[in-house]
Order: structure tokens, then sequence, then C-alpha cells
């Protein structure tokens, strides 16, 4: 089944086609964080650490990012519903 032969791959990065068009038609790649009978999430995009709460001066000042950091993520997490799924790939080990 399926959903079990995804479970496998929870924590690992891979790559899933949808019945889809466009650009979702060309896959989602990402680290599979869970399963269920509904829908699978990857997460696409780790967002970025934390400001350094030690102090102004090795942070930079106020715990805010200085002038030449680079602009935080949040990352981003992909839910797929499971009846969309055309096809995964996984690495081989």
């Amino acid at each position: 089944m399926l959903l079990n032969e995804l479970c496998r791959y929870i924590g690992q990065t891979v790559t899933i086609f949808t019945n889809s068009g466009g650009a979702a038609g060309c896959g989602f790649t990402g680290v599979l964080l869970r399963v269920n009978s509904d829908y699978v999430t990857l997460v696409n995009r780790i967002g970025t650490p934390p400001t350094c709460p030690l102090s102004e001066t090795v942070c930079g000042g106020n715990g805010r990012p200085s002038d030449n950091t680079p602009i935080y993520s949040v990352g981003s997490v992909c839910d797929i519903p499971v009846d969309k799924i055309a096809a995964f790939c996984h690495n081989a080990i």
C-alpha cells in the first residue's frame, strides 16, 4: 500500500509527483514530515534559526539582524492530498 511505503521514508528527502498540470506537475521535493490517510506533508524550505538572544555586541543590536544579514525566512511546508499522488521518488539507500 502506498501509505505504508511513504511512512518508511519519513525524515528523508523525497520528490512527490501529483496528478496536476503546470508547476505542480513537476513534483514537490522536501523532507517527508508526516503521512496520514488524507495528506502527506513535506518541508520544502527550512526556516532560519532565531536571532541571537545573548547581547547587542554579539548579535549586532537589540537581537535584530544587521544590515548585511540575509532576510530571515519562516520556511515552507507543502500538504499534498494522498489521492492526488501519481508517483514518488526516494534515494535507493
